[in-house]
């Protein structure tokens, strides 16, 4: 049996205070499980973003690689061939694996 289930049982017969501590274990856990993780990954994804540089490979969100010419506030030029210039937004962009390799 899982826990939940054991828990659920538990709190069958008992108090109000039994489903309301079970409520909180079950967000509890859906906190530690779900949302902490996924907000650790996203400042990750930001400071490598925020490290990013002149020069440096990159991948779009829409899998266009390229090469960062030139860094705004809010978006970011690329260069995806020869004289090929394309502004993308910042929140699109994720460093190559192959850049990252290098490094």
């Amino acid at each position: 049996m899982s826990l939940l289930s054991i828990l659920l049982q538990a709190a069958g017969g008992q108090s109000q205070w039994s489903g309301i501590l079970m409520m909180v274990v079950v967000v509890a856990i859906f906190y530690f499980f779900m949302i902490r993780p996924q907000q650790k990954k996203q400042k990750e994804i930001q400071k490598a973003r925020e490290a990013l540089k002149t020069g440096d490979k990159i991948i779009t969100a829409g899998g266009i690689y390229g090469k960062i010419k030139e860094i705004g506030d809010t978006y970011m030029l690329i260069e995806v061939a020869d004289g090929v210039r394309i502004r993308v937004d910042k929140t699109s962009v994720f460093a190559s694996a192959e850049d990252a390799q290098q490094k």
